[in-house]
């Protein structure tokens, strides 16, 4: 019998992660020294960000363009965009340096990154709130603001995985649906996780390059409400508005009453937010060097009992928990992908922005500095807000951290209203666009899989443009 079209591509797909893993296990191979000789970013040609340029601007026009193609090899194409730069790299800086690059970027930020969401998309997709709920305008902004609230301690990914489908679910005999999901990811995906390094991928990446825990809830806390109470607010009159217009049906006499499934999945989110917590208070002072990149030892328990964590999630959790979560891995897979060619390619983006005004990309620097070298707040607020919007927040959080110095000592201190805006602009503005933070991708597909007609890329640029950007202006001139 012939293979089908789908049997082939599965082949085909695994065919391809075999070859990968046979590259990456072949570089392994390789004598490395670990005294790999620091790059001088001075000395670097602005055509290394390429890569970097062409993974991200592929993310935002592949899917449109060629949508079938995109979703079918994604993970080919991110994995062809890291070739693309870790070949040349090697060629011209010798398989060392390349290889020493490559080890930092998955063991300093890409693997502790893919393992706390991971953790949080698997436990809190664990957990399934059973039982009628009519989606009134009062229940679907309560809804929104428990979302918005759990997302710094859940991180926006568990929050918003916990909370899409009760959301959609309670929605489904309404007409108006989609302002919804947008005001969710606005909310819940995104402003609600700036208050901890366990609520956005860019904060947590903050937090692995030595800012602390609780920096950016004292730090953030006057902006996030100032965002949150007036999106809140909005959603309320625009949801009230839309209510009033539509013919419910009546509701049955019969109701199912409300319950969860899962509930130990509450225990193992605790559980998650004090291993996080640990690894930022337990200094043991070990470290180990694995080809030039130092792993602490408290990173490494952490991830490993995240590891733990995640695998009793899936042992523990009751099987109709997941399926009435309609839960699968094609969210986090597709983040994993991306992600990986993501940190790899901006490798060279960052050592060229730690030389400053000596580097090739001075440009940037001279527009968020003023002549006498000082950090224009307002300018790190917008120029990391609006490259968020388009370049995912994650990576362009530590483009401009890095920019302003890279030491988190001194941008807690002396610089503190400057990590301040960059970690605002990053969090905010990472709901200006799908691609601007990776939970922005998993809600959209839930509610399009739900039957919610979501807009377009550019058609959700208007709602945020429209929505946000007024809001953005004010913010940064009442706080940055």
């Amino acid at each position: 019998m012939k293979p089908s079209p789908a049997c082939w591509k599965s082949r085909g797909r695994r065919s391809w992660d075999m070859r990968l893993l046979m590259l990456v296990l072949a570089l392994a191979a390789l004598p490395i020294d670990a005294s790999a000789a620091t790059l001088d970013g001075a000395a670097l040609s602005p055509l290394w960000a390429l890569p970097f340029a062409g993974i991200l601007l592929s993310i935002a026009i592949a899917p449109l363009v060629a949508p079938h193609a995109w979703h079918s090899h994604y993970g080919k194409i991110s994995a062809a965009w890291a070739i693309a730069f870790l070949v040349p790299f090697a060629i011209g800086f010798g398989a060392n340096t390349a290889f020493a690059t490559f080890v930092h970027a998955m063991l300093e930020e890409y693997i502790p990154f893919i393992i706390l969401l991971t953790a949080l998309f698997t436990v809190a997709g664990g957990i399934c709130l059973n039982g009628d709920l009519r989606g009134s305008p009062r229940l679907n902004t309560g809804l929104l603001a428990l979302g918005t609230f759990l997302a710094s301690i859940m991180g926006t990914t568990g929050a918003a995985m916990l909370l899409i489908r009760p959301l959609l679910r309670a929605n489904e005999k309404r007409k108006h649906r989609v302002h919804r999901v947008v005001f969710f990811i606005f909310l819940v995906a995104n402003a609600g996780g700036s208050l901890s390094p366990l609520g956005d991928p860019p904060l947590f990446l903050g937090f692995l390059n030595g800012v602390s825990f609780f920096w950016t809830t004292v730090h953030l806390a006057k902006p996030t409400l100032f965002i949150c109470g007036i999106l809140l607010a909005l959603f309320y009159v625009l949801d009230r508005y839309y209510f009033a217009k539509e013919d419910m049906l009546p509701e049955t006499a019969e109701k199912t009453p409300l319950s969860i499934d899962g509930k130990i999945n509450f225990v193992l989110l605790a559980a998650v937010v004090v291993l996080v917590l640990m690894s930022g208070l337990w200094k043991p002072g070990i470290e180990f060097d694995v080809f030039g990149t130092h792993v602490a030892l408290q990173n490494l328990v952490r991830d490993v009992l995240l590891i733990v964590l995640m695998l009793l999630s899936l042992k523990l959790t009751p099987k109709s928990a997941r399926e009435g979560n309609a839960f699968n891995w094609a969210p986090i897979e597709e983040v994993a992908k991306l992600f990986a060619a993501i940190f790899i390619t901006i490798a060279p983006v960052i050592i060229i922005l730690r030389a400053g005004a000596d580097g090739a990309f001075a440009g940037i620097v001279h527009l968020v500095t003023d002549s006498s070298g000082k950090p224009i707040d307002i300018a790190y607020f917008w120029a990391t807000g609006l490259l968020s919007s388009f370049l995912d927040n994650a990576p362009t959080y530590l483009v401009f951290f890095n920019l302003a110095g890279g030491d988190a000592q001194a941008l807690m201190t002396t610089g503190a209203t400057t990590l301040a805006a960059i970690s605002a602009g990053a969090v905010f503005m990472g709901a200006n666009s799908y691609i601007g933070n990776a939970p922005n991708f998993m809600v959209k597909a839930i509610a399009e899989s739900r039957g919610v007609v979501m807009p377009s890329f550019f058609g959700y640029l208007g709602w945020s443009s429209v929505i946000l950007l007024p809001l953005y202006l004010l913010t940064g001139w009442l706080f940055f």
